[in-house]
């Protein structure tokens, strides 16, 4: 039987296995509800919160329940990021409910969030002096309080004027009792860079940068075809992203910025706030290290209109802008745009989509582009458009590769740096000039040794050594978390002889303090960067002066822009090269080549200092001669004999449970049974222990998926495992378009 004459909500419940359910909506309701509103509807005996899919007139359903409740006054998610969401769920092979749940910040959606509230005071009417001056007389304080808000000219929050005038709270109510001031609650926006900037002019672009924009106008008066921006670092591809921005403004569109690191965000926000001065409070800023509360208001300045801009990390790319005029995704070849639980989604490709579907320019640029959209750019994708040169003809650093086979090393305080590298830190010391210290691995030492029997800490929970922190005394897992007090005495021999092997961050760190007593050094990793502001803060002291040498991890490898660093060290550029990955390679030349152009982006020429046992490797060499053609082509080749990505796709499946048997058995079943399903051209792995074979108590088997087509594999991989039951002790999870195989 189907109902006609109503208005009927299908709707996705946040916690209802990814069923659609339909509802009655009220006439109540009816001119508020959309699609894309939140509501509370009836589920069984419980009241869960969802999202309405679709607006329905009939229903095919005989008894149909009420929408119970309207969350928002006004839908929530807009209706092209709900079919972004619908895509996302296909493409990723995960429930429609995580990929909606994606689209909308924790803290917007379970409603534990509200809006901060303040009080603030203003005068009723002009006060005469005369009646100030009677005032003071019999209550001097209240006086005090009214010149506060006379000297003020208007509102002022009541603890605000209360601290100026050096009186309590209670004066202003008793003002207020007597009919002089008024008490006000109005909202007020968290904003977590309130600080002003001063005015940013344009930089004059040259050639280059002339010839990219034209394409980037072209790109948004006819969208359709994404520009790879590929500049060398220090090429203003910054001053592009301005432009562009600027560009999109004019047109009366918005414009959405992708940063990869957190660490960036601080130094991107001052950059765009001071070259948009005359709308600073329209940027709004999107990333994890937000309280809720500042992300909460951030996200509403977005979706009620008030923010034209947004920088943000990955999950920013779900920003509820409308009227998209460009989308940019800086350093695009970032793992860090990769979420690593579902859904797993590419925050690169999602740009891609989300610019084609909204009609937006999509402007990817990096130094060293991923091989995907290298080659996207070959086979006419992508509009490739270059940035050869530094700007103000700046020369690219010079490269030099120590090889610690045959270099001694010059430091007795551990031994990390050879005494090239030694040398140079000393004279840019004696020049006032900066080094940065790159170590792509945080902690003190990676692991504890007995000398006596070989006996190294492992975690009892992951296939990995715990890494020893020096400031807390402890080993930690950096897998899981697992941690205890660092061992006098070998655990299994008890020799005293247990030794420290291996160099993390706060071991070159303590190094340097004794190498370079004089110098000022701070570190910059997840240990040390735990303070909600500490990102701001050190990268501020640096920019000013204050610190002569700066050692830390992948944060600080790319998009920072520091004309006094004149120096560079790559403590081990052989950390992650020689990982089970095909993409292994390309991750270490990246680095290698971002990390290079944090130096000589000043006046002054810049030198880096590569150490590594590994100096023939191509992706050091290509670095070194600061060759991405050359790199790319050998690598293309490589990937191309073996139909590795960008010549073929992937997916990988993850089983994980406590019990090894029952965690094997399921991966070659699936194996078996994905075999059996395959149409032909897409090839099955066995099930195989994954490289990292146990972590956070989890053993793990992987079954990976390649073929031409990552739809065709997501698809064959939703199917076969809609056939199969699981045991429930083993967890399954689908990565399509995998970066990381670990």
């Amino acid at each position: 039987m189907t109902i006609f004459g109503k208005m009927f909500a299908r709707v996705l419940p946040d916690q209802a296995a990814g069923r659609l359910l339909d509802y009655r909506v009220p006439e109540s309701m009816a001119d508020s509800i959309g699609i894309g509103s939140r509501v509370r509807v009836p589920v069984r005996t419980r009241l869960l919160t969802g999202t309405v899919i679709e607006m329905l007139a009939t229903c095919e359903f005989k008894s149909v329940r009420d929408v119970s409740q309207l969350v928002d006054e006004k839908p929530m998610i807009r209706p092209a990021l709900l079919e972004l969401a619908r895509w996302m769920a296909d493409y990723y092979c995960c429930p429609l409910e995580t990929a909606v749940c994606s689209v909308l910040p924790v803290a917007v959606r379970d409603g534990r969030v509200s809006v901060k509230k303040q009080n603030s005071v203003r005068l009723i009417a002009p006060i005469a002096e005369e009646q100030l001056e009677a005032l003071a007389r019999k209550a001097p304080r209240q006086a005090d309080a009214l010149r506060v808000l006379i000297k003020a000219g208007g509102p002022l929050p009541v603890s605000t004027a209360a601290d100026q005038a050096g009186v309590s709270d209670s004066v202003f109510r008793t003002l207020e009792k007597n009919g002089l001031v008024v008490i006000e609650s109005a909202v007020v926006g968290r904003n977590p860079y309130s600080e002003r900037f001063v005015p940013n002019a344009e930089l004059v672009l040259n050639a280059e940068q002339t010839e990219a924009m034209v394409a980037v106008r072209e790109a948004m008066e006819k969208p359709g075809q994404p520009i790879l921006l590929f500049g060398v670092t220090g090429s203003g591809k910054t001053e592009i992203y301005l432009r562009s921005i600027r560009e999109s403004v004019n047109q009366g569109r918005t414009a959405l910025v992708l940063v990869p690191e957190i660490a960036l965000t601080p130094q991107t926000v001052e950059r765009f706030k001071s070259r948009f001065a005359d709308m600073q409070d329209r940027i709004a800023v999107l990333h994890s290290h937000l309280s809720e509360g500042e992300r909460h208001d951030e996200w509403h300045k977005i979706h009620d209109g008030s923010a034209r801009i947004v920088i943000g990390a990955r999950s920013s790319i779900f920003a509820p802008l409308e009227n998209l005029g460009v989308i940019i995704v800086d350093e695009e070849h970032e793992g860090s745009y990769k979420q690593d639980e579902a859904p797993r989604y590419n925050a690169r490709d999602m740009a891609v989509l989300r610019g084609a579907r909204e009609g937006a320019a999509v402007i990817l640029g990096s130094a060293t582009p991923c091989l995907e959209s290298w080659h996207n750019s070959q086979t006419g994708k992508y509009r490739l458009v270059r940035l050869n040169q530094r700007v103000d003809d700046k020369s690219m650093p010079v490269v030099r590769v120590v090889d610690l086979r045959r270099q001694a090393r010059a430091t007795p305080e551990g031994g990390i740096l050879a005494k090239p590298l030694y040398e140079a830190i000393e004279g840019r010391m004696a020049k006032g000039e900066q080094t940065i210290l790159f170590l792509n691995r945080r902690g003190f030492s990676t692991s504890m040794i007995c000398e006596a029997c070989g006996h190294v800490c492992q975690c009892p929970d992951c296939s990995v050594s715990l890494t020893y922190h020096r400031a807390a005394e402890r080993l930690v897992c950096h897998i899981c978390g697992h941690t205890r007090k660092a061992p006098k005495a070998c655990p299994k021999c008890s020799d005293p002889k247990i030794r420290f092997a291996g160099v993390g961050t706060q071991k070159v760190e303590e190094a340097l303090k004794k190498i370079f007593p004089k110098a000022r050094i701070a570190r910059m990793d997840a240990d040390s960067m735990t303070r909600k502001d500490a990102y701001r803060d050190t990268l501020g002291a640096f920019k000013e002066g204050k610190i002569d040498i700066l050692i830390g991890t992948q944060m600080i490898a790319k998009g920072l822009h520091f004309p006094n660093v004149t120096l560079v060290g790559i403590v081990n550029a052989d950390l992650g090269l020689h990982v089970p990955d095909f993409r292994a390679g390309e991750r270490t030349f990246q680095l290698l080549t971002q990390v290079a152009g944090r130096a000589g982006r000043g006046e002054m020429e810049g030198e880096v200092y590569v150490q590594t046992f590994t100096p023939f490797s191509p992706s050091i060499q290509f670095a070194r001669h600061h060759d991405f053609q050359g790199f790319m082509e050998q690598e293309m080749e490589f990937r191309e004999k073996f139909a590795y990505p960008p010549f073929g796709r992937m997916a990988m499946i993850t089983l994980r449970g406590t019990v090894r048997e029952r965690v094997e058995f399921s991966a070659q079943t699936l194996s078996r049974k994905l075999k059996s399903a395959a149409r032909k051209g897409i090839t099955i792995g066995e099930g195989v222990p994954a490289p990292l074979e146990k972590a956070k108590t989890y053993h793990r088997f992987q079954v990976s998926m390649r073929g031409s087509s990552s739809m065709h594999l997501s698809r064959l991989a939703k199917e076969t495992l809609e056939t199969l039951t699981m045991p429930e002790d083993v967890f399954v999870a689908v990565d399509i378009d995998p970066l990381h195989l670990m």
